[in-house]
């Protein structure tokens, strides 16, 4: 029973208030990393030797045709290239993890070792090694068979103009496939062991009280077990896709023109070195920062959901 005057939770809202509060730790902690940053500012754009040229990175952002439309140029369209790169790739990666998650947490031998297998060859292969391997392999073996580049190049105009909304052009369809795929792949890997934390963060009682209620296996993991997993598994997913965002730089060295390939080929042609990776370090940290406040918004309203 509550004091008299004394509404009952009021030690712990108290409770709250004071580790709210800043300490003197705190404020000596934000005080170095405010002289860092500054220090660090200060040193490059005033200690440092160099001739900045900011005023370049809007004309390789936008342009105008000689009708006065606006047009993407290399920075932007390496950008949506990059966002196009991600969206896919995180698409193959979900439906990989997802059905090697399944595997993982099978109850037979040989699906957990195809899914042990698939995530150790995966993880223990540098990135690097595996554009190549999925760049050649793909481009040689696999499109050819699927004639998806023919399919591209045959395809009328107005439709070729519709895919490359959503994919690519049909020169680069072969690099732009065989990086979703790197990508998608080398994701997969990590959200399958995402999807095998989450479904067995389950407790044990849950999957008994299923299964005394008569249901089967995937009755049991379709209804019970996944919806609850779903929450668990939210924030290591955005990370992932997250990571997936940053990771597609990496397929910049089969000449896919997605922001860091554009970012290069800019700086050749006006060694504006620093100004570009700055630029660069924005577009990358904007996205990242506005995927990471809708899947906080997105928590958030499941968590007030399950309350």
């Amino acid at each position: 029973m509550a004091a008299p005057g004394v509404c009952s939770g009021g030690p712990l809202f108290l409770m709250n208030s004071e580790t709210r509060r800043f300490s003197s730790l705190d404020v000596l902690a934000i005080a170095l990393v405010v002289g860092l940053l500054g220090y660090i500012g200060y040193r490059l754009f005033f200690a440092l030797n160099y001739k900045w040229n900011w005023g370049i990175i809007p004309t390789y952002m936008i342009r105008f045709d000689e009708g006065g439309h606006w047009h993407a140029n290399v920075l932007l369209e390496g950008f949506l290239t990059t966002l196009k790169l991600s969206i896919w790739g995180m698409v193959l990666a979900t439906f990989a993890g997802v059905v090697m998650g399944l595997m993982r947490v099978a109850g037979r031998l040989l699906p957990r070792l195809v899914g042990l297998s698939y995530v150790e060859l995966i993880r223990n292969t540098p990135p690097l090694v595996l554009v190549f391997i999925f760049y050649y392999f793909v481009s040689d073996q696999l499109l050819p068979h699927f004639g998806i580049e023919d399919f591209y190049r045959n395809a009328s105009p107005a439709l070729q103009k519709q895919l490359a909304y959503i994919s690519a052009s049909p020169e680069l369809i072969t690099p732009f496939l065989s990086g979703v795929l790197t990508i998608g792949l080398f994701q997969g890997a990590y959200i399958t062991e995402i999807v095998r934390a989450g479904i067995q963060a389950i407790d044990i009682g849950q999957w008994e009280a299923s299964s005394a209620l008569g249901l089967n296996r995937f009755q049991q993991m379709r209804h019970i077990i996944l919806p609850q997993s779903i929450r668990i598994m939210l924030r290591p997913l955005a990370n992932e896709f997250i990571n997936t965002i940053k990771y597609s730089s990496i397929v910049s060295i089969i000449s896919i023109q997605e922001l860091t390939f554009q970012g290069m080929q800019v700086m050749a042609s006006t060694q504006a070195t620093i100004e570009i990776w700055l630029t660069i370090t924005a577009m990358y940290l904007l996205v990242c920062l506005v995927l990471s406040l809708m899947v906080g918004q997105l928590e958030q309203r499941l968590n007030n959901h399950a309350r």
